[in-house]
């Protein structure tokens, strides 16, 4: 009888930990996202462009961080540069073609722990129609109830490297850069349930 006990207990403990293990969903912030990009305007200054968020979802499995996706949506009509006239020429058929081409994605392909808290991050990124891999190298920031919201939570910082003629948007290269730096913060919580 006691041996029957004890292998129920181990049973309920195994089911426990396995439900614990499970990947969880989490639904990203926009009003706590910053997906920034800057370039070098002809040698003289470093512009910085702020996509925002549309929407997004992390999928992140503690226990087994490889099986673990992100995939995001960022909307061109908040492309954000702080100078409106600038904002409306990124958005014109000679940089983004905006009217054409209104968001911007990423849909993660793989997930590699690098240990600690960093990862790196493999996946597809279209831009101005173009689908390219790129790899995002990220730090999970911090996971666990959010003091304010309670909700369970996660952060992660990321940065890349791209070449906006890989993705069809090479108006005035090498005066302007070719390469863009890009540079993500975001957290996110799993959504409360209706």
């Amino acid at each position: 009888m006691r041996a029957l006990k004890c292998l129920a207990f181990a049973g309920l403990l195994g089911a426990a930990v396995s439900v614990q293990a499970a990947p969880v969903t989490y639904q990203l912030d926009p009003s706590h996202t910053m997906v920034l990009f800057s370039w070098n305007h002809f040698g003289y200054s470093n512009p910085t462009a702020d996509l925002g968020l549309g929407e997004g979802t992390v999928v992140f499995d503690e226990q087994h961080p490889a099986h673990s996706s992100v995939e995001v949506t960022l909307p061109l009509a908040q492309l954000d540069t702080h100078v409106a006239a600038l904002d409306e020429h990124l958005k014109k058929p000679d940089f983004l073609d905006a009217d054409k081409y209104p968001v911007v994605t990423f849909k993660s392909t793989a997930v590699q722990p690098l240990g600690g808290n960093r990862f790196k991050v493999t996946g597809n990124l279209t831009v101005h129609g173009v689908t390219k891999p790129v790899v995002l190298d990220a730090t999970l920031n911090k996971i666990g109830p959010h003091p304010m919201s309670k909700a369970q939570s996660i952060g992660f910082d990321a940065t890349a490297s791209i070449k906006r003629s890989d993705f069809g948007v090479g108006a005035y290269v090498p005066n302007v850069s070719d390469e863009l730096s890009i540079r993500i913060t975001t957290e996110g919580s799993v959504p409360k349930k209706k």
